[in-house]
């Protein structure tokens, strides 16, 4: 597996019990968090592609926000 870049930052916010039960759930299997989260994002992305990710990989138009095409990022509090 190739290694991808990890310099973009993906800021969430949850209910802090259920992040307090994540990262217990993540440390039991000796994973980190952003481990978990990355192995989930990547499970997604397969999912609804119908077929592995590549890290060299575009976004299809498909999956960009309405509204935003690909490569521009959406505005704040818009999906």
């Amino acid at each position: 597996m190739e290694l991808e870049e990890r310099t973009a930052r993906l800021t969430i916010l949850i209910d802090p019990r259920k992040k307090r039960f994540f990262e217990r759930l993540c440390a039991e299997e000796d994973a980190t968090p952003s481990q978990v989260v990355r192995r989930l994002i990547r499970s997604y992305i397969e999912e609804r592609t119908g077929r592995p990710w590549t890290p060299a990989e575009e976004t299809p138009r498909s999956a960009a926000p309405r509204g935003v095409s690909p490569g521009r990022k959406a505005a704040p509090g818009r999906r």
